[in-house]
């Protein structure tokens, strides 16, 4: 994995801007450790910091091709999974290549197909093309959003990169928070829209779409998007097509010429991102490593609740010993995970989801000491259904986002005037604008109907909240990340499945756990989910506590112009109490919900923010 930035000024000559470029590629260094390159020319500016993970001396960045004297230029941030398969049909097209890197081929495709490359390539990736003699940047996401990318056009540049705070980099760009910004942070967060930088005039390219800069204007447009199809097969049937397209999934992105290890909580989704990926080290005569989470003391003071039913440790490892990976746990201690809610708003660019970012940031860390490439069971719970909100009735007809219920509740947070902001009118016209986009077959029951949107609005904004942190931790950490569930070919897949096939057994996931019998040891199989684990231990919410006291206590603190203060000292002496509901899904509560307003504060801070309300 990389990260890349750039700007293009058709009507200047930038040549003499590169400090700039330099400058806004700085800020990705995390991203890319080991590599640096520029591309430098009159009208285009780019930038590029590599994590080499193949193809060491072949996959140098920016990387230009010249066929039939015209000249591109790529930078890219990502993996392709079909590199091989694009590779054949490339050389029977006469093209050569000097490397075996996925970046040529992507290149390659560019040059062959043009702008329709995006449909014939699968993997994560944001890029960026231009095209000398054509005077066209070519910007693209992957289809779920696995990898970022940000833009901006001011004074007749448009700027890109793959953090906010690349873009941020460019002189032209100012911090600013507008109202509507605030209502994001506070209406939708940590979750924002797919194409929010949340900044006034920052965007990001949204999933499966792409963008082209031209002398005259820029121009999005979406290349993919979920289809709503007859499913045909049985219940046997169905089981059978996703464990191929599961395990196929996993062994293309077990591609990589450093050292690949998995994350393993011992649920049903890293188990089987496991158990596959164990296979196949077994075929080379390898032992596979696998990694989990814990936290100081946490057995001692773990809680049993409907969403986080039992805890992870005892069953991480039942499941490492079953497939014989060398296992490895990291225990975040009380302190470090408090201290780096700081690091994780740097990786975030913006307030996340408090120390569930700082907890896998510090995990990320953890592993990248033995490991460049891990690959995760993140998705599997928005594409089958592991979430209880697709199965309570009150859920399924709820009128908003089931992961965010409480957004009246939220607006009483808010100082003075800024109550009267309508962060449910805002809330619910971004719901009811997906809805809008949600594809149906005709013929479906009121049930069906509902699931379909349930589903679509999980990949939607759930899933992408949580590739977001996945993407911002691992890569603040120089570690890549990789999730099978997310290929968009299993993901198409799975969103035809009808309820009773889904949810068969009258189980959450039941497909995938039908899917997985045999390939796992049946209590695995069968066990209750747990989402990503958390701490328990009073002596974290002791720390958050104070930390928010004192910044109540501080004259100077930013979000006391955006808070309402004895609301929020209520919130801090009851340690969260007094905030009935989960601010975000099921993990934000309490201590969480008081890292987060910390995270808010500090983000304000650090990035100088200038609210303009």
């Amino acid at each position: 994995m990389c990260g890349i930035a750039g700007f293009v000024n058709f009507k200047e000559n930038i040549l003499y801007n590169k400090y700039i470029i330099e400058n806004m590629t700085d800020t990705l260094k995390q991203r890319g450790p080991d590599e640096l390159g520029y591309y430098y020319s009159k009208h285009t500016l780019l930038g590029h910091r590599r994590l080499v993970v193949v193809d060491p001396s072949g996959g140098k960045q920016p990387m230009i091709k010249t066929i039939n004297n015209n000249k591109f230029v790529l930078v890219y941030n990502g993996e392709l999974y079909n590199t091989e398969d694009l590779r054949k049909i490339l050389l029977s097209e006469g093209y050569t290549f000097d490397s075996y890197s996925d970046t040529e081929v992507l290149l390659t495709a560019y040059i062959h197909w043009g702008y329709k490359c995006v449909e014939y390539i699968n993997g994560i990736y944001a890029f960026a093309i231009w095209d000398e003699r054509n005077k066209s940047l070519f910007l693209a996401r992957d289809p779920l959003g696995v990898k970022p990318l940000f833009y901006t056009i001011k004074n007749n540049s448009l700027i890109f990169g793959s953090e906010i705070k690349t873009v941020l980099a460019h002189p032209d760009v100012k911090p600013i928070l507008t109202k509507e910004g605030l209502t994001e942070i506070f209406g939708l967060g940590p979750g924002r829209a797919s194409d929010s930088g949340v900044f006034k005039d920052i965007h990001e390219i949204p999933p499966a779409h792409c963008g082209i800069y031209t002398p005259y204007g820029f121009k999005l447009e979406e290349y993919w998007k979920l289809k709503s199809e007859p499913h045909t097969e049985t219940t046997d049937e169905t089981a059978e097509h996703l464990r191929t397209l599961l395990n196929d999934a996993v062994k293309r992105q077990l591609v990589s010429d450093v050292p690949v290890g998995t994350f393993l909580s011992g649920g049903l989704d890293s188990s089987a991102i496991s158990a596959f990926t164990a296979q196949e080290f077994k075929k080379q005569g390898k032992i596979l490593d696998t990694y989990s989470v814990d936290y100081e003391d946490n057995a001692k003071y773990f809680k049993a609740n409907e969403f986080q039913p039992n805890s992870d440790s005892e069953w991480a490892v039942k499941m490492h010993e079953f497939i014989g990976s060398n296992h490895h746990t990291i225990i975040n201690t009380n302190r470090d995970l408090a201290e780096t809610l700081v690091e994780a708003v740097k990786a975030n660019d913006l307030p996340g989801m408090a120390d569930i970012d700082s907890s896998f940031y510090l995990f990320c860390k953890g592993v990248r000491k033995e490991k460049t490439v891990t690959l995760s069971g993140e998705c599997a719970d928005e594409i089958f259904g592991g979430y209880p909100w697709y199965r309570r009735p009150e859920d399924i007809n709820a009128n908003t986002f089931p992961w965010s219920k409480s957004v009246s509740e939220r607006s009483k947070i808010l100082s003075g005037d800024l109550k009267n902001i309508d962060l449910d009118g805002f809330v619910r016209a971004h719901y009811e604008n997906t809805l809008k986009q949600v594809p149906h077959l005709d013929g479906e029951s009121k049930y069906e109907h509902r699931m379909r949107e349930l589903f679509y609005l999980n990949m939607k904004w759930f899933m992408l909240t949580l590739l977001t942190r996945n993407d911002r931790m691992s890569m603040a950490s120089n570690l890549e990340v990789r999730i099978p569930f997310a290929d968009y070919r299993l993901v198409q897949y799975a969103f035809n499945i009808p309820p009773e096939i889904r949810f068969c057994g009258d189980r959450e996931k039941g497909i995938l756990r039908k899917a997985l019998k045999g390939i796992l040891p049946d209590d695995i199989v069968y066990r209750k989910k747990s989402p990503y684990p958390k701490t328990f231990n009073p002596g974290y919410t002791k720390i958050v506590q104070k930390w928010l006291e004192n910044i109540l206590n501080d004259p100077n603190s930013p979000i006391l112009q955006l808070i309402d203060v004895p609301v929020v000292r209520e919130i801090v002496r009851t340690g969260g109490k007094s905030y009935k509901k989960p601010w975000y899904g099921q993990l934000m509560t309490g201590p969480q919900l008081i890292a987060y307003l910390i995270q808010v504060d500090t983000w304000l801070r650090l990035y100088n923010v200038d609210i303009q309300i």
